[in-house]
């Protein structure tokens, strides 16, 4: 079965479409109220800080620290080659916190240390690519 088969692809709407043309760039793309500064996620078209409208895009460094995770050993549909899998929440540097996969590390407490260092990188998915976070500098 090809790696992706099976698997639902993400489908971008208007506020989300920047995020995803990033992401097929090889670019980690949020969202930041140009009047407070602060970088957020998930998009949308006010601040969740101050209620401005003014919102611009960013490339954001793709650096982060593993804030939580959990290992899934029964995979989701279209997932199965790949469990078990660690489905993490990763605090970006720029403050906002990002739900993904670790790669490049094996998916148990051992390896998966909290506050490690990450760096995103993307997989193909469908038309789309998913941005996903490995230990950084190759690992530990």
């Amino acid at each position: 079965m090809a790696r992706n088969e099976g698997k639902q692809a993400p489908k971008p709407t208007p506020e989300t479409r920047p995020y995803w043309d990033g992401a097929a760039a090889g670019e980690l793309r949020l969202p930041r109220c140009v009047p407070c500064g602060k970088a957020f996620l998930y998009p949308r078209s006010v601040c969740p800080f101050c209620s401005s409208s003014d919102i611009e895009w960013f490339t954001a460094t793709g650096r982060g620290k593993l804030h939580s995770y959990l290992i899934a050993h029964r995979p989701s549909p279209g997932f199965e080659s790949e469990g078990p899998y660690a489905v993490a929440v990763v605090e970006l540097e720029e403050g906002p916190r990002l739900m993904s996969n670790i790669v490049g590390v094996p998916n148990d407490p051992e390896h998966l240390v909290l506050d490690m260092d990450l760096e995103v990188v993307f997989d193909k998915h469908g038309d789309v690519a998913v941005p996903k976070f490995q230990p950084a500098g190759g690992g530990r």
